[in-house]
């Protein structure tokens, strides 16, 4: 999905001999989606990818669903999820399809010793509060509030925080995670009509090569069950890579909002797609500038889709009660809308500060045991108060 990126040193032609100074080969690894069908970038290591020299006992990781099927509008506090010290332990799984997986983190430190590799998903990750840098093998990329953090599916990867505060709102998608494709041309470039262009994505830089053997663990997570690998050489090894299947970074602060005489759709706030989901940012912008414009949101029917709305930061004149880390969901089957007032005191307001991330997906979400510990009761009567 990104454009083209090289880093470090690459030979001529690819498949090709590319020797270190030493006169022995570099490992090439053809890092590919979709089989070898869609994007991918090639990376050169000193020493190859896939030596293996012990296995740790694997435990399961999957979602505990609570609940698998229901029709009532639900809300979650999401600051409610006590941090931990781990990274890996602070990410609980809220709402679960087999199209993707909302996760709720509060870690107060990163990866430590260890490497993690998501086998099976591209990962969102939605820095909500602090800051910090990711480590991979495509090099660095450093992170602060209202980033989205992209990464690949395979990608080994450390976190590093730089506080002990950190909350992140994270989507484990089991297909890519893609431009709309009404943002992209027939090339691949982002067209004007796009919220966000290429001087909007950052990718990794400050590409560090590691020539180690020792000991590495790698935490491996595939179907639900988390494995412990561990490698004979540093999994950081590579000395270039070029191509377009990388990690990269889009903050929601670059998002450009799109706006009208009268309301416009969500779709208008599109971030990224996959496949059954769209994820979506709310910014600061102007409201509808039609001289009997209404603001506030229409009510409206999810017939086809179950809407999550993470709330982060601002004033959300359509509902009350917002709290900062606040997860709404609205299943598929019955409308909804602004609270009760709402409509009318949106009227000949100008501007909102909100800031939102939303995520629609095509088929029903599933409830996890660690959604009910932190659920709002009683938010489906709110729109009779």
């Amino acid at each position: 999905m990104p454009h083209y990126l090289s880093r470090g040193s690459v030979p001529h032609k690819r498949h090709t001999q590319f020797r270190k100074p030493d006169g022995g080969l570099y490992s090439e690894q053809l890092f590919s989606t979709e089989g070898f069908s869609n994007d991918y970038s090639l990376l050169y290591h000193i020493h190859p990818p896939t030596q293996i020299i012990a296995t740790d006992e694997p435990y399961a990781v999957a979602p505990e669903v609570a609940e698998e099927k229901m029709l009532k509008h639900r809300s979650f506090e999401g600051f409610s999820i006590e941090p931990q010290i781990d990274f890996l332990l602070s990410r609980k799984p809220v709402l679960v399809n087999n199209d993707c997986h909302i996760v709720l983190a509060a870690p107060k430190s990163g990866t430590g010793n260890y490497f993690y590799k998501n086998a099976d998903a591209d990962e969102m990750l939605f820095i909500h509060e602090g800051s910090g840098v990711v480590k991979t093998q495509y090099g660095q990329l450093q992170f602060s509030y209202g980033d989205y953090i992209v990464i690949p599916r395979g990608t080994i990867y450390q976190i590093d925080f730089a506080t002990d505060n950190n909350r992140l709102f994270i989507v484990e998608s089991f297909s890519p995670i893609r431009y709309p494709k009404r943002y992209v041309s027939k090339g691949g470039q982002l067209l004007e009509h796009a919220p966000y262009c290429e001087r909007d994505i950052r990718g990794p830089e400050n590409l560090q090569s590691f020539d180690q053997q020792g000991d590495f663990l790698i935490k491996t997570k595939k179907k639900g069950i988390m494995y412990g690998l561990h490698y004979g050489t540093h999994p950081f090894d590579v000395v270039g890579w070029d191509g377009y299947c990388y990690p990269f970074i889009f903050s929601i602060h670059d998002f450009e909002p799109i706006t009208g005489r009268v309301h416009q759709p969500p779709p208008v706030h599109q971030t990224f797609e996959a496949h059954n989901f769209v994820v979506c940012s709310f910014c600061p912008r102007l409201y509808d500038y039609h001289p009997q414009a209404v603001p506030a949101p229409y009510n409206h029917s999810n017939i086809d889709s179950d809407e999550v709305l993470y709330y982060v930061d601002g004033d959300f004149m359509s509902r009350k009660n917002v709290t900062r880390g606040m997860i709404t969901l609205h299943p598929a089957g019955i409308p909804h809308g602004p609270h009760p007032g709402a409509v009318e005191k949106s009227i000949g307001k100008k501007e909102t500060g909100e800031l939102a991330v939303m995520v629609d997906t095509f088929h029903p979400l599933q409830l996890t045991k660690q959604s009910l510990e932190i659920e709002n009761e009683g938010y489906t009567m709110s729109w009779a108060e």
